[in-house]
């Protein structure tokens, strides 16, 4: 009998050479941190109470590589713990503390490239090698009704995991479209950069996730 395919890599994971690279030096560097591939974060209910998965780009240095959960310990986190717990999606969110200390509701996220790039930077071969965990976990959630993905790196590769061209699914931010049975809601990444830039502003990512939190909240 052939073994369900891994919905998350081992955290020793060598698949992408110049990640695993990136992540030993790292290790030698801040032996007390995660530094692996991060996993999927759940909510305490598991994954079948998961309606809403959430996809970012790849684990911060300082962030996720650090705590061992997507988008914890980084600037990108406080605008999105934040969203989310306005939007009952979330609970436990305090100003400055970027995701230390929450709990998600009927929510799952994961990244696109499970390994902290140098230079935040995946490049194309490693996000393609890490579909073969992004697809995965796109199908393990029986209840899923809608994904939220951050940034157009993120959107494509959900867009190819499941089976869909890019080109009839475009990046844009809050568009919709449909694949697969889900809906997908694409948003400009909550980066430090586009939040201080103004390609992103709070409003423009709260009203996403107000939306997102509509759908899976039957509002």
């Amino acid at each position: 009998m052939t073994a369900p395919p891994a919905v998350d890599p081992s955290h020793d994971c060598v698949l992408c050479p110049r990640l695993s690279g990136h992540i030993a030096a790292w290790r030698t560097k801040e032996p007390d941190w995660h530094n692996g591939p991060v996993p999927t974060w759940l909510p305490p209910q598991g994954e079948n109470a998961v309606r809403l998965l959430i996809v970012g780009l790849a684990p911060g240095a300082r962030g996720a590589n650090r705590t061992g959960r997507p988008f914890t310990g980084d600037a990108s986190g406080e605008a999105l713990f934040a969203g989310l717990d306005r939007h009952g999606l979330a609970r436990g969110h305090r100003p400055g503390s970027a995701g230390e200390g929450v709990d998600l509701i009927g929510t799952a996220i994961t990244n696109a490239v499970r390994c902290v790039p140098p230079e935040n930077r995946p490049v194309a071969a490693e996000i393609n090698a890490c579909r073969a965990y992004l697809e995965p976990t796109l199908a393990r959630f029986a209840k899923l009704q809608a994904v939220l993905t951050l940034g157009k790196i993120a959107h494509d590769a959900c867009i190819r995991a499941l089976g869909g061209r890019v080109s009839a699914h475009p990046f844009g931010h809050g568009a919709q479209t449909a694949l697969n049975g889900l809906t997908i809601v694409s948003s400009y990444h909550c980066s430090r950069y586009n939040m201080n830039t103004g390609r992103l502003t709070e409003a423009m990512f709260d009203a996403v996730i107000a939306d997102v939190a509509g759908m899976v909240q039957g509002r």
